[in-house]
C-alpha cells in the first residue's frame, strides 16, 4: 500500500468512527417506527388480512363488545358496530384509505409548493412577490374552511380529499423552500452553474433540489399526522370518503350517535388515529433532529 493510500485511511477512520458514534447516539423512535410499520402493513394487506369483510353486515352481531368485555366474542376482537361490522377489520381497511391520502397529497402538495417556492426564491422581484402574495392569501384562510369550500363544489370522493389537501398544504413548502431559496442561489455552484451556461432547469433540479430534499423530507413526514386528522375530518363532516369505502373519519361519523351504548365503535377508530399521527410526528421529529445540523448532538 502506497504512502498516500495509508494517509487516507488513516484519516478515513476518524471520520467513520465519528459518524458511528453519532449514529448510536442517535435514540430511533422504536415504538413510533414499530407502530408506523404496522399500520403500513394494514394499509398493504387491507382486506386480505382483515379477519372479516369490512362491510359485511350481521345484524344479528350488531353492538357487540370487544372480546375482553362480558358479552365480546374472539371472532369480532374489537366488536362490532350498529350494523354488526367488524371494527378491527374495518380499521385495517381504513388505514389503506389514510395512507393513500398522506402519500398522493404530500407528494402533489410537496410538488407543487416546491416549485412555486423554488421560482419565487430563484427569479426573486415581481415573481417573488405575486407567488408570495398568494400564498399570505391562501394562509390567511383558515385551512378546514377552505377545504369544506372546495370540497362542497367537487363531489365527496377519495380523489376529491386529495386535491383539496393538496390545495390546502401546498403553501407550506412554497414558503420554507423559498427561504431555502434565497440562501442557495447564493452559493459558489449556482454562479458557476449559470456562467459555464447551464439552463434554469438543469440548475433547478440538478443543483438546488437535491439541496432542499432533507427538508421537503422532515416537512412531509411531520405532515403525514396533519394530512390523516384533514382526511377524517372531511370524512365525519361528509365531505370526505363515502361508504361503502372505509375511513376512519367515517367511522367516527356512523358511531356519533351511538356513542352513551358503543363506546369502542368511536373510540378505537379515534385511538388508531392519535397513534398514527403521534407515531408520524415523533418519526418526523427524529428525521429533523437527524438532518438538521443544527440539532445534531454529537
Amino acid at each position: 500500500m502506497t504512502d498516500t493510500a495509508i494517509t487516507i485511511v488513516a484519516s478515513a477512520q476518524p471520520a467513520a468512527r465519528g459518524w458511528v458514534s453519532r449514529l448510536r447516539g442517535k435514540r430511533l423512535p422504536w415504538i413510533s417506527l414499530a407502530i408506523f410499520a404496522l399500520i403500513i402493513i394494514a394499509a398493504t394487506g387491507g382486506e386480505a388480512i382483515a379477519p372479516h369483510d369490512p362491510n359485511e353486515l350481521n345484524l344479528a352481531a350488531a353492538f357487540r363488545p370487544p372480546s375482553w368485555e362480558s358479552g365480546g366474542s374472539l371472532d369480532y376482537l374489537l366488536g362490532t358496530d350498529n350494523l354488526g361490522r367488524d371494527i378491527l377489520s374495518r380499521i385495517i381497511a381504513g388505514a389503506r384509505v389514510s395512507m393513500i391520502t398522506s402519500f398522493y397529497a404530500i407528494v402533489l402538495a410537496g410538488g407543487i409548493g416546491a416549485l412555486a417556492g423554488m421560482v419565487a426564491g430563484y427569479f426573486g422581484k415581481f415573481v417573488d412577490t405575486l407567488i408570495m402574495r398568494i400564498v399570505d392569501i391562501q394562509m390567511s384562510i383558515p385551512a378546514l374552511a377552505l377545504a369544506l369550500m372546495i370540497a362542497a363544489v367537487l363531489s365527496p370522493s377519495l380523489s376529491t380529499v386529495i386535491v383539496v389537501i393538496s390545495l390546502t398544504y401546498w403553501t407550506w413548502y412554497a414558503r420554507i423552500v423559498r427561504g431555502e431559496i434565497l440562501s442557495l442561489k447564493e452559493r459558489d455552484y449556482v454562479a458557476l452553474a449559470k456562467v459555464a451556461g447551464v439552463s434554469t432547469p438543469m440548475i433547478f433540479f440538478r443543483h438546488l433540489l437535491p439541496n432542499i430534499m432533507n427538508t421537503l423530507l422532515v416537512l412531509a413526514s411531520l405532515q403525514v399526522g396533519q394530512v390523516i386528522i384533514f382526511e377524517a375530518s372531511l370524512s365525519f363532516l361528509g365531505l370526505g370518503i363515502q361508504n361503502p369505502d372505509v375511513s376512519w373519519g367515517l367511522m367516527l361519523a356512523d358511531a356519533r350517535n351511538y356513542i352513551t351504548n358503543a363506546w369502542w365503535a368511536i373510540t378505537l377508530p379515534g385511538i388508531a388515529i392519535m397513534l398514527t399521527c403521534l407515531s408520524a410526528n415523533l418519526i418526523g421529529d427524529w428525521l429533523r433532529d437527524t438532518f438538521d445540523p443544527k440539532r445534531r448532538q454529537l
